[in-house]
């Protein structure tokens, strides 16, 4: 699912310092539907299938936080938004980070200011990626 993990994992790492924050502990976990969904109804009690799902312990000055992603959803959002998985799996990453750091995806404005700093920040993880 990812071409070049080090990157990836230094890309994330940037864009924490990026917004103002140190770098705690950050756990990444890559699952299928139905894991990430069992998650979504134990913890959330929600019953709906997603692509991220985030559990934000963070401080004031420092991201900590469990990030479960579906490999399965990314791989499925990659193809219908034309982009490549690794693109999509960095998005969602982001998505987590973002969660952490105080954005809120409840309302259509607040969906469309995190979206626009996940653009943001995608556009320096294409830029670090072409330099390699």
């Amino acid at each position: 699912m990812v071409l070049n993990q080090r990157h990836l994992l230094n890309w994330l790492s940037d864009c924490v310092l990026l917004l103002n924050k140190q770098i705690g502990d950050i756990h990444i976990a890559l699952m299928g539907d139905q894991a990430l969904l069992e998650l979504n109804q134990k913890h959330l009690d929600h019953n709906d299938y997603t692509d991220v799902i985030t559990f934000d312990y963070s401080t004031e000055k420092e991201v900590n936080c469990d990030i479960a992603v579906s490999t399965d959803r990314v791989s499925e959002n990659a193809t219908y938004e034309g982009v490549s998985v690794e693109n999509e799996l960095a998005r969602v990453l982001i998505h987590g980070i973002l969660h952490c750091v105080g954005y809120s995806d409840k309302t259509p404005n607040e969906k469309q200011i995190m979206r626009k700093k996940e653009d943001e920040m995608l556009k320096r993880f294409h830029v670090e990626h072409k330099s390699l």
